[in-house]
């Protein structure tokens, strides 16, 4: 069910992964994957490769995260590919966090705010990703949109892509970008906290990015707010480089695999096991 009023993104995230475990299971139909399960890499293939993991994690994942881009590139038609698999999850009880890292200013960013988050949305998810380096502030329609909606963000905090340490880690006087950030999220998050529930703007920190948290002195448990951790699995992330970046803030890690988990495609079964396992694991290692 996509977010409300009444309900919040945090409350239904927290309900989620309760009954599901921590897994974000991604969706990402690149052209390596989708041939490498023996599909075309066109419009037919992305529906098959699409409709697999619809059937593998619909009501057995608590969130599953599409990669809007490799639906974008099919135009229109791959758009709607996208939009019907959100609905599919979104009717099985599985929440839909679209990947699509959108960032502008102004009346710019409240169509993209309306795009993926409004009540009036064709298919919005659950959440989006969203990226703040036009300014946090510069995020406020969406912020205030999600709010409305009962719909979550997740902002890029600290990503391991070795491009982002020249934008992330630089330093405005005495506080680095990144740790502007971090302070955003936990005031977004600060009402919620009072009420002694998930926040439901989230940050989106690399599993990866080894000891660039204590360095830069980011306090990550008190955002109160979902930590979505990419580079978990095929990526190379580990269970000791999840506690050494999460640290206290453990319990409110998603752990995000792609890859790992696809790889176990095209069977149904194997993909919906495999996603099964790995939650299992990240709980056990959350805990």
């Amino acid at each position: 069910m996509s977010g409300t009023s009444e309900t919040t993104f945090g409350r239904r995230l927290r309900a989620a992964t309760a009954a599901h475990g921590p897994l974000c299971a991604g969706i990402d139909p690149h052209r390596t994957l989708v041939e490498s399960w023996g599909l075309s890499y066109d419009l037919e293939g992305l529906t098959r490769f699409t409709e697999t993991c619809v059937e593998a994690f619909a009501g057995h994942v608590g969130i599953v995260k599409p990669q809007s881009a490799f639906f974008e590139v099919f135009g229109s038609a791959g758009v709607a590919v996208l939009e019907r698999a959100t609905r599919a999850l979104q009717e099985a009880g599985t929440l839909v966090l679209v990947d699509a890292k959108r960032g502008d200013i102004g009346s710019t960013m409240a169509a993209y705010a309306e795009a993926f988050l409004g009540k009036d949305a064709v298919a919005p998810g659950d959440a989006v990703t969203l990226s703040p380096y036009l300014g946090f502030e510069s995020l406020r329609p969406a912020l205030d949109l999600a709010a409305q909606t009962g719909r979550g963000v997740f902002v890029l905090a600290l990503t391991s892509n070795p491009e982002g340490r020249s934008v992330q880690h630089a330093r405005l006087r005495d506080t680095s970008v990144a740790e502007s950030i971090v302070r955003s999220a936990a005031a977004e998050n600060a009402a919620a906290g009072e009420r002694g529930e998930l926040g439901s703007v989230g940050l989106v920190v690399g599993a990866t990015v080894g000891t660039a948290v204590q360095e830069l002195q980011l306090d990550l448990a008190a955002v109160n707010g979902p930590l979505l951790a990419p580079g978990v699995g095929a990526q190379g992330g580990t269970s000791d480089d999840l506690r050494r970046v999460f640290g206290d803030a453990l319990p409110n890690v998603l752990p995000a695999s792609s890859r790992e988990v696809l790889s176990a495609g095209p069977d149904v079964s194997a993909l919906r096991d495999r996603a099964r396992s790995t939650s299992q694991a990240m709980a056990g290692l959350l805990r």
